[in-house]
């Protein structure tokens, strides 16, 4: 190795976001298995890279001793004292012992242990920018899909879809882009592992942040967001500014905002009422699209007992009851559905 080589180090240190020093600490440590697979050294040695000029150097290290029990080990006190007079026993003693060719060797190491630590820091960078989207949405090309996992290519990694985080019904297709929802990233010996999803609430949510300005501007608040993903979402707005109608500020002109989001969901059913603080109100709101006659809040069972018009309560109730437990979800409420005629019989 020489100042080419010392030179390489300081430009990919800087272009890497290397620690210089560790570098060259995992080279020399490198070193030192190599020379002993090569040069047959069996006792404990030290490897030293000059910094500045790239010279090695071999030091075979022994133990300075009253009697010499094992050569490879141990070297006798007089000797030692006449390389340096102030050797004690038990010092260290340091012989060079650097093979004439050990740079050949060294320079094959050296670029192995590059390259690798080159890759731990792109890893490293890597999951430090998936970590950070967590709970984002990212965009990706399907890659592959099997009956466990959807495999997307986002760019610097793949990412992974397990079955549990699919839409059910949603069909995925090779060389097909998808936006997903960063659920998970974890650190691994290969790299980051990141997961994500297509049914996970936090989807819809930040899609709503992504289309509606007034969302992300803060002007109209998401207060609670619920999914069935591929079939029925409800999602509770509420507005800092009175001038401001927070669904309609969702919805858009002409439906335009929440179509875009409904077409990238596969055409899920999404429902965006707007939040109440008094429950009984908050209840009504969120079993739309019926129409409520009355609420009951009991406090102290948290239910609250609604009665709708007869030809409503199917709607209200909705398919396999779907209206009512997504309603349920987004409130917080259990939510007890009669019709006009069953609450006067």
């Amino acid at each position: 190795m020489n100042s080419e080589f010392i030179d390489a180090i300081n430009h990919l240190s800087k272009e890497k976001h290397l620690d210089k020093g560790i570098l060259f600490e995992a080279i020399e440590t490198a070193l030192v298995s190599a020379y002993k697979k090569n040069f047959g050294g069996s006792g404990n040695v030290r490897v030293q890279v000059d910094r500045e000029t790239g010279d090695i150097h071999v030091y075979a290290l022994k133990r300075v001793a009253a009697q010499v029990v094992d050569a490879h080990a141990d070297i006798g006190i007089e000797e030692a004292k006449s390389t340096n007079p102030n050797y004690e026993v038990g010092d260290v003693y340091e012989e060079k012992v650097t093979p004439k060719n050990f740079g050949r060797v060294a320079a094959q190491t050296a670029k192995q242990i590059v390259v690798q630590r080159i890759r731990e820091a792109e890893r490293g960078l890597i999951y430090e920018e998936f970590t950070n989207r967590e709970s984002d949405i990212v965009s990706g090309i399907v890659q592959r899909v099997d009956a466990r996992n959807v495999i997307i290519d986002l760019g610097k990694v793949e990412a992974v879809m397990p079955t549990s985080e699919r839409v059910p019904g949603e069909v995925y297709r090779t060389g097909q882009r998808l936006k997903t929802y960063v659920l998970e990233v974890r650190k691994t010996t290969k790299g980051p592992q990141v997961t994500v999803s297509r049914s996970h609430p936090g989807l819809l949510k930040r899609l709503l942040e992504l289309e509606v300005e007034e969302i992300h501007d803060g002007i109209v608040e998401l207060k609670s967001v619920t999914r069935e993903a591929g079939s029925r979402s409800k999602v509770a707005v509420s507005s800092r500014d009175p001038n401001v109608d927070p669904v309609g500020a969702c919805v858009g002109q002409k439906g335009m905002r929440i179509q875009i989001i409904v077409n990238e969901l596969g055409n899920e059913k999404i429902d965006v009422i707007e939040y109440k603080s008094d429950p009984a109100q908050y209840v009504a709101n969120a079993l739309s699209p019926a129409k409520v006659i009355r609420v009951d809040i009991d406090e102290a069972a948290k239910v609250a007992r609604v009665v709708v018009p007869d030809y409503q309560l199917s709607l209200a109730i909705g398919k396999e009851g779907q209206n009512a437990r997504l309603a349920a979800k987004l409130t917080g409420w259990k939510i007890d559905i009669k019709s006009e005629s069953q609450a006067e019989a």
